[in-house]
């Protein structure tokens, strides 16, 4: 019997990466409230052009020119150093609360487990030692000099494991890294939709707003046929 695989996006997903981010922002002097959640989502848009290209830069690269580019649209000044502050921030980030009970559970259930992430391989080990249950696998963007939504992660996972779209289910909170991506690969996905964007659904097989019901939602999703 094949194994049955579920893989997961990390940041945004399973660890915290808004807080940890939001945080970094609010330790810096010159940075309140109000101008860190503009920071924040400036940042997020900023990673996304970076991350199109042209050409791959580390991770690491992305976070620090990303802030620098969101500070400059928002008009305010960082310190010396200061679009560091995420890539500084990064070892300490917290995971979400429901994910371990929901991962744990899904691994009792006789699935196996599996990251794609948008992520250097040294940060992406400073999260593996705070996730609450161990992973069997994982690809990284450094490994692929590549980032979601392009489609390298989820082949190169393809071609490790030889998973299908019959043995094959993809969760994520991201629409645009991930809810896209999957449904370009015509795998069944569940959408943990924890930013509540207001993204249509329709792209994912079941959409929730947390982990605390996934392995429901998961059990819901592998009785519906795979795609042809």
């Amino acid at each position: 019997m094949a194994d049955r695989w579920l893989t997961f996006d990390c940041y945004g997903t399973v660890a915290d990466w808004n807080t940890c981010m939001g945080g970094a922002l609010l330790a810096i002097p010159e940075v309140n409230g109000a101008a860190a959640g503009r920071l924040l989502t400036a940042y997020h848009q900023a990673e996304l052009e970076l991350e199109a290209g042209p050409g791959w830069r580390p991770y690491r690269e992305v976070l620090t020119a990303g802030l620098a580019r969101a500070a400059e649209r928002e008009r305010i000044t960082l310190p010396r150093g200061g679009e560091d502050a995420f890539v500084r921030a990064w070892p300490d980030m917290p995971v979400f609360g429901d994910a371990g009970p929901a991962l744990a559970a899904l691994r009792d259930a006789g699935w196996r487990l599996a990251f794609l992430t948008n992520c250097d391989d040294d940060l992406f080990a400073a999260t593996r030692t705070r996730l609450p249950v161990p992973f069997d696998l994982w690809v990284t963007a450094q490994e692929v000099r590549s980032y979601k939504p392009d489609l390298a992660h989820f082949r190169t996972f393809a071609e490790k494991t030889g998973a299908t779209r019959a043995n094959w289910i993809h969760i994520a909170n991201s629409w645009v890294h991930d809810m896209m991506p999957a449904a370009r690969m015509g795998l069944r996905s569940v959408w943990v939709d924890r930013d509540l964007t207001g993204h249509p659904a329709k792209l994912a097989d079941r959409r929730v707003t947390g982990m605390r019901r996934l392995p429901e939602a998961v059990s819901d999703v592998s009785a519906i046929p795979a795609r042809s």
